[in-house]
This record gives C-alpha cells, structure tokens and sequence, in this order.
C-alpha cells in the first residue's frame, strides 16, 4: 500500500540543503537553455517555455527552502501565486520597471512580454518541481554502517 508520506520522513534541514541543490541545478538549466538553446539548434518554442517551465521549477523549489516545513501542496500553491503574479506585472509600465527588465536580470526574473502561455508552462514547471521534491523524499540519502 502507498502512503503518502515515506516511512521515513527526510529531516527538514536536509530538504532544504536537497531543494537548493535542485534549485541550482535546475538555474544552471535554464541559463544554458536560454543562452545556448537556439545555437543548439532547439526549436524557439523549447527555449521560451522551457525557460518558463524551468522558471517556475526553481520558483517552487526555492519556496520549499524558504518555507521548508509547509506540504508540497502549500509550497506549490504558493509558486504558482508568484507566478501569476510575475506575469500579469508584465503588464504594468513604469519607467524603471521597464528599464530593469531591459536588464539580463530583469528579462530572466520578470520577463518582458505578457504571455497566457507561460501560464501553462509556470503550471507544468511546478509539477515537475512537486515530481522532484517527492522523487528526491521518497529515495533518502543512504546511510553507511560499519557492521
């Protein structure tokens, strides 16, 4: 019979140091998609929503760092609040808002254009981060003894 949690539950501070790692790992990602995606010869439909989808991933892996003792459920929840609200600001203009996303920093964190797509793949991307997190607490870190 499945439970819904493992039979032994992983320590919160190693979850936190599990989701940073991912976090990094899955920036790391991103970057090389978006800088290296079209030179690669992906199509341009990967390198946006994959940025997307990647986006949203880290989103909800760093919510789970910072909020380490709240459900998959909550955390998720919590991301894809961010999320849409990440988006529907693309729709606000103000002078320095406009010229910060003109910045690298700005274009990755924000993003430019307003898209009802990158709500499907922010969607997507926090089901892979909740896939992640369960995949990694299901399959603990392994301890040595010397018997």
């Amino acid at each position: 019979m499945h439970q819904a949690q493992p039979h032994h539950p992983v320590a919160p501070r190693r979850t936190s140091l599990v989701r940073a790692t991912l976090a990094l790992a899955v920036i790391v990602c991103g970057l090389s998609l978006r800088w290296y995606g079209f030179a690669l010869g992906l199509p341009a439909f990967v390198v946006k929503y994959g940025g997307s989808l990647l986006w949203a991933t880290m989103v909800f892996l760093l919510v789970g760092v910072l909020l380490r003792r709240r459900t998959r459920t909550q955390i998720a929840t919590i991301a894809i609040v961010i999320a849409v609200i990440v988006e529907f600001s693309r729709l606000v203009h103000t002078p320095w808002l406009d010229a910060f996303r003109l910045m690298t920093a700005g274009a990755l964190l924000l993003g430019r254009i307003f898209s009802l797509w990158n709500l499907a793949a922010y969607a997507v991307g926090i089901l892979l981060g909740v896939w992640l997190d369960r995949l990694v607490a299901t399959h603990p870190a392994k301890t040595h003894s010397a018997n």
